[in-house]
């Protein structure tokens, strides 16, 4: 059985007609003759739509049972069962009720699809799912039901129902779309005519772009090489050279005349282009190609034009860009005389594509890359030496015959000329080859003894033996050249490798490429500066250390590179300067504009050069890749802090209005004039009235507490403090007799804010007598006041709260401290969950720590110790030692995040 055909109506609002128009073309088709029915359809109101639905047959709805609620949903088996051969299906992207055969209404469709029946359905752009966020952010509005945009790209027709906003609008406000009473809300929020022109433009780029997949198809099934400039698409070709940012802009502004259209960078990676191209320029261009909204691409192609006309005709290209050679007149010439340089074949063999050569300032000035000796200088050398001698030693050989004929001596001279080729390339050969032909000319051609050639066949022979030897020459020096480009390629591709594996395994990838580079490039030293100063860091010049390994100049030192010429490059230091450090050559290369990578040591060879763009290519990669974990821990700690005011918001909404509704109770009692109270009425509400004020205070003060916690300038004032002192303020809200406190008469002070400590012993012990109702509870001072440990290497003091309740399970401990945490999230008790949140937090702030223990028999024992005082700073007065930097409150939020759960705590 042959699969139906699906129809899509596609709207950008709500409203527009996509039902009307596909219930107009269910009856054009049952005009003429079709089986036709309505398997799901709705009129939401609107009387216009019930009209067309009345004179088709409906399949009634299946309702089913969901919370409660019947509601109804297509009859997909009696569709089935029906059979006919066009059902329309209203909303194609609608969730189905749970109970279902499928989750979806489109999954309902594709298997009336499979039975053979046509289905014409409907669907608005908000509900693609590629485009849910897009239309979220316009319309502020988030949509719950989606459906796979390869789903709707699989309808065998689109039609895009559209009319402008201004006339949707209208209709809206004729009431023939929405209520009346719903009017007025949708004209000012989703319908706002802002919303509906973006909403508009969506869903035609959207279908704009399915319908190009439908034409790209028809080309490639119909062999259509031709271009059909259906579309502007500009194509620029990149060589890996400095110009490509100066074409990419130039096919930008070429694309901003035309309204719509592509942009497309190309870089033709040919089999000997890779020695020559720049991968710090082609990263460069690659970036500013996406910034500019186009797309970047890479092919391998033996001929570079071609392989970019065969590029800019697969993807139907309407202009291509190119620049002008960056060789010199000479270079130009003679590749006019081969067939011409890229640019101008591009330009023959383009046919109906449009070229724009483009020029700039390295065009025609011979600045394209130098041809490296790539035999070796030592190598080189020795070949012109032999080119020299070679050609004498021999002809004295042939001197040993008295008649060695012309062909004889050519052949011998012939040996010693690919000879000099094979060890010295294809100078030294050519040197050698009209060395010697000069030498065949005088001692065996006849006339022997002048340079005169009597008989035209020598001629001929010499001519030969040259272009011989010139050919050998030349194929020697190419061999050698893609031998040495093959081994070069293959160590670039395995240092990068190492490169690309190293800084994935390594935390600091910056650092580590760093360090990397010392050993590859054999130097002392390699730094990475970026522009802009930066007070924490070694700056000069404007520009500041960011990351260094090995030996790196330090302030003052000499050795920091002057960027003052904006030039990469290789200088040598200033360490002739008095009391300067020498760090050797230093060897320059430009990240980008504003970070740039610095070797100390030696000079790089010409031939190292690219591959120092590929680090820098690979920092800056690692630079962006940090960057990004810099943000994302930035909107973790954003997220934390918004998850710490929900949850605020959410204590407070019930914990704060209890005692208030206390307080406005009694309050509101003893205001009644025409009610008289006994004393002792009186006497227990304004009892309840303090109560509640005092549970008030202390919720507020707690919340102050965290809100304090959570501010970054938050610092403790630090000072000697005695245990003795602030117990018994701490105490002050806890009824009398309910704590015994034992403390030795010996205890040393300790070094902490005395609010703070305050705060933290009043937090522990409320919710001590809290949550270990009638148990006996203690505050015990440590042996002499010493704790067993150590903080940070110095002597600590400590003391105990215990109870004997009943106590935290050891796998809930650290839960135990995060905020808005209570044990069993019991209801009936008061506070929010935050007092032993904001006591570690402040023991913290102060240096020391809070620690919960079990108590022996059962219950929970906490210990707060506190680095002891070392006695007042000679510099400052009492109260004014801040001892803990400030990035405390940083470590603290990262290390025990807000959280707002129902896990058991204390």
């Amino acid at each position: 059985m042959a699969r139906g055909t699906l129809r899509i109506f596609l709207g950008a609002a709500p409203g527009v007609g996509k039902t009307y128009e596909m219930l107009e073309e269910a009856h054009r088709l049952a005009n003429r003759g079709e089986d036709v029915v309505i398997a799901f359809a709705l009129d939401h109101g609107r009387a216009e739509t019930r009209a067309l639905m009345a004179g088709l047959e409906t399949i009634p709805p299946r309702r089913l049972p969901y919370r409660g609620t019947e509601f109804e949903e297509m009859d997909l088996d009696g569709v089935l069962h029906r059979a006919p051969a066009t059902a329309v299906v209203d909303e194609y992207a609608h969730s189905n009720v749970p109970g279902s055969r499928h989750g979806k209404r489109w999954e309902d469709v594709d298997e009336l699809l499979n039975a053979g029946i046509n289905v014409l359905s409907t669907v608005n752009i908000q509900h693609l799912a590629s485009l849910g966020d897009v239309v979220g952010t316009i319309t502020e509005v988030r949509q719950a039901e989606t459906v796979p945009d390869e789903v709707v790209r699989r309808a065998d027709q689109i039609h895009l129902v559209d009319i402008s906003p201004e006339l949707l609008r209208q209709r809206l406000g004729e009431g023939k779309i929405y209520a009346p009473d719903k009017v007025d809300a949708a004209l000012a929020n989703y319908f706002r005519l802002g919303n509906l022109t973006a909403l508009r433009e969506l869903a035609l780029l959207w279908l704009a772009d399915r319908v190009d997949e439908g034409l790209a198809r028809y080309r490639a099934d119909n062999d259509i090489q031709a271009t059909w400039p259906a579309r502007e698409r500009v194509v620029i070709g990149l060589t890996g050279g400095p110009e490509g940012e100066i074409l990419i802009r130039r096919g930008a502004r070429i694309l901003n005349r035309v309204n719509g259209g592509d942009l497309l960078a190309v870089h033709v990676r040919a089999a000997d282009g890779v020695v020559h191209e720049s991968p710090q320029s082609l990263e460069a261009q690659r970036r500013l190609i996406e910034d500019l909204g186009g797309s970047y691409h890479i092919v391998a192609g033996e001929d570079p034009a071609a392989a970019l006309l065969d590029f800019a005709r697969s993807v139907n290209a309407t202009q291509i860009v190119v620049g002008i050679s960056r060789r010199g007149k000479f270079a130009g010439t003679v590749g006019g005389l081969l067939g011409g340089g890229i640019g101008t074949r591009v330009v023959r063999d383009s046919g109906d594509i449009d070229v724009h050569m483009v020029s700039h300032p390295l065009g025609g000035r011979g600045a394209g890359p130098r041809r490296e000796r790539d035999l070796g200088r030592v190598r080189v050398t020795v070949g012109f030496i032999l080119a020299a001698v070679l050609p004498v030693v021999l002809q004295l050989l042939l001197a040993l015959d008295p008649d060695p004929g012309v062909s004889t001596a050519i052949l011998v001279q012939l040996t010693g000329s690919v000879t000099v080729a094979l060890v010295g390339g294809l100078w030294p050969a050519v040197l050698a080859a009209l060395w010697s032909s000069l030498l065949v000319n005088y001692f065996s051609t006849p006339p022997v003894g002048t340079l005169t050639i009597s008989d035209p066949h020598n001629f001929f022979s010499l001519l030969v033996f040259v272009g011989v030897s010139a050919a050998v020459a030349v194929v020697v020096d190419l061999s050698a050249r893609r031998s040495k480009e093959a081994s070069r390629a293959r160590a670039e591709a395995t240092t990068l490798s190492d490169l690309t594996r190293g800084a994935v395994r390594s935390e600091d990838g910056v650092k580590d490429l760093l360090q990397q580079a010392l050993d590859v490039f054999s130097v002392r030293g390699a730094a990475l500066y970026g522009s802009g100063p930066d007070g924490n860091e070694r700056t000069t010049a404007g520009w500041r250390l960011v990351a260094g390994a090995g030996e790196v100049p330090g302030p003052g030192e000499t050795g920091i590179p002057d960027f003052g010429s904006g030039n990469a490059g290789t200088r040598g230091s200033g360490a002739g300067n008095s009391g300067a450090a020498d760090f050797g050559t230093e060897t320059t290369e430009n990240i980008d504009p504003a970070t740039r990578l610095v070797l100390f040591g030696r000079a790089l060879p010409a031939g190292d050069r690219r591959l120092l763009a590929a680090f820098g290519v690979h920092l800056a990669a690692q630079l962006e890749r940090q960057q990004l974990a810099d943000s994302r821990r930035e909107v973790l700690r954003l997220a934390e802090g918004n998850t710490m005011r929900t949850s605020i918001l959410r204590a407070v909404s019930h914990d704060l209005r209890t005692p208030l509704a206390g307080i406005k109770l009694s309050v509101g009692m003893l205001l009644q004039k025409d009610r008289h109270y006994a004393p002792e009425q009186e006497h227990e509400l304004l009892q309840t009235i303090d109560e509640c004020s005092d549970r008030l205070d202390l919720l507020v003060g707690n919340l102050l507490d965290m809100s304090r916690l959570s501010s970054p300038g938050a610092e403790p004032l630090l000072r000697p403090v005695r245990w003795s002192e602030v117990i018994p303020s701490a105490l002050r809200s806890v009824p009398a007799g309910r704590v015994r406190v034992e403390l030795p008469p010996n205890m040393p002070e300790i070094e902490a804010d005395p609010g703070m400590l305050e705060r933290v012993i009043a937090n522990v012990v409320e919710n001590a007598v809290k949550y270990a109702p009638g148990s006996d509870i203690a505050v015990v001072g440590g042996a002499g006041g010493l704790s067993n440990t150590t903080l940070k290497g110095q002597p600590a003091g400590e003391i105990s709260i215990i109870d004997h309740g009943q106590g935290v399970p050891a796998e809930r401990v650290v839960e135990m401290f995060r905020p808005f945490q209570r044990l069993d999230d019991i209801p009936q008790t008061t506070g929010v969950g935050l007092g032993l949140a904001v006591a570690k937090g402040f023991t913290e702030a102060m240096g020391g720590t809070l620690t919960a223990e079990e108590t022996p028999g059962g219950g929970l024992t906490m210990v707060i110790r506190l680095p002891l005082s070392t006695g007042f700073p000679d510099d400052g007065p009492r109260g004014q030692a801040p001892v803990v930097p400030q990035s405390f409150l940083a470590r603290r939020i990262h290390q025990a995040p807000f959280q707002a759960s129902t896990a058991d705590q204390q």
